[in-house]
């Protein structure tokens, strides 16, 4: 199984190198994006390993991704979240710790903290977003090394999805998926078909050649894993009819897929993470973390 791939940019053109690497356990796609010419970087939807049957944690993702930074001489500016996930854990307080450099996410992840915080009857958490050096805002900017990035919000899938441009590349996380796959999912708590419906319009609004790098790959068919596409391809070959069809008959699809689908066997156990900036649990009275699963908050999820 192919699990890295090196999509090359060009120094002269502002266009970013873009290292993705899959992980089969959650079908996630992390990414190392750097400038050629400065050698500046951003990692973006880190991984941190998680074994639902023993409770076990590791940072063999994360570790790869470091490995990788050293042997190219990168140097990391941004550990970045398109989103609370609901299907890993993020490595980003790890991956923080390991580097220094800071961690970010979008503005509409304090709506996020607001609803867990609700679900699992959470009294004491700060639901500010302060658990992130740097929350950004609709439109927002900055540079990576000498390429100029940008912020879209793109709620939907949560309502706090965001998306990165970098240069010529998008980091559209769980909104758009290989055109052989379709889109995202819009039924966790928060979600909406219509809100992703005019998420997924902005994205496909970028240049034709924009490359486009989206946070899971599920190999329909068993072919390797892929998550590059463009805003041409994904507009003219997406399996969900991006370039003809309506508001209405998209959403009325997504909410039927939806109503097929069961939740990510990690919804609960990720959320409680992720609202924390990828930061476990602290230790209680014995040495040992302890998350805490609310039986019966999803009311109305298929079951498997």
């Amino acid at each position: 199984m192919n699990t890295f791939a090196l999509s090359r940019g060009d120094r002269n053109k502002g266009r970013p190198d873009v290292a993705g690497f899959f992980d089969p356990r959650t079908f996630s796609i992390q990414y190392v994006v750097s400038d050629p010419a400065t050698r500046r970087c951003a990692i973006i939807d880190p991984v941190l390993d998680y074994d639902e049957k023993s409770g076990a944690t590791a940072t063999f993702q994360a570790d790869e991704l470091l490995a990788y930074i050293e042997r190219e001489g990168l140097a990391v500016d941004w550990i970045l979240d398109t989103h609370p996930h609901a299907d890993h854990f993020s490595a980003a307080r790890y991956l923080h710790d390991k580097t220094g450099a800071p961690t970010a996410i979008g503005q509409p992840v304090t709506q996020v903290q607001a609803l867990w915080k609700e679900i699992y009857n959470w009294s004491d958490l700060q639901d500010d977003g302060s658990q992130w050096d740097h929350l950004f805002d609709e439109g927002d900017t900055f540079k990576l090394g000498g390429i100029e990035c940008r912020v879209m919000h793109s709620p939907g899938h949560t309502l706090a999805s965001i998306t990165y441009v970098i240069g010529d590349a998008a980091f559209v996380h769980d909104t758009l998926f290989q055109p052989d796959f379709g889109t995202a999912r819009a039924d966790f708590p928060g979600g909406s078909a219509h809100q992703l419906w005019h998420s997924i319009q902005a994205i496909l609004a970028l240049p034709d050649e924009t490359r486009l790098f989206t946070g899971h790959d599920y190999m329909p068919d068993g072919r390797e894993p892929q998550w590059e596409s463009t805003v041409r391809e994904q507009r003219e070959t997406n399996k969900h009819r991006l370039g003809d069809s309506s508001e209405a008959e998209y959403v009325e699809l997504r909410n039927r897929r939806d109503s097929e689908l069961p939740m990510p066997k990690l919804i609960l156990h990720a959320l409680q993470v992720n609202i924390l900036g990828g930061r476990l649990p602290e230790p209680e009275n014995n040495g040992k973390r302890y998350l805490k699963l609310p039986l019966d908050a999803l009311e109305g999820a298929a079951w498997e």
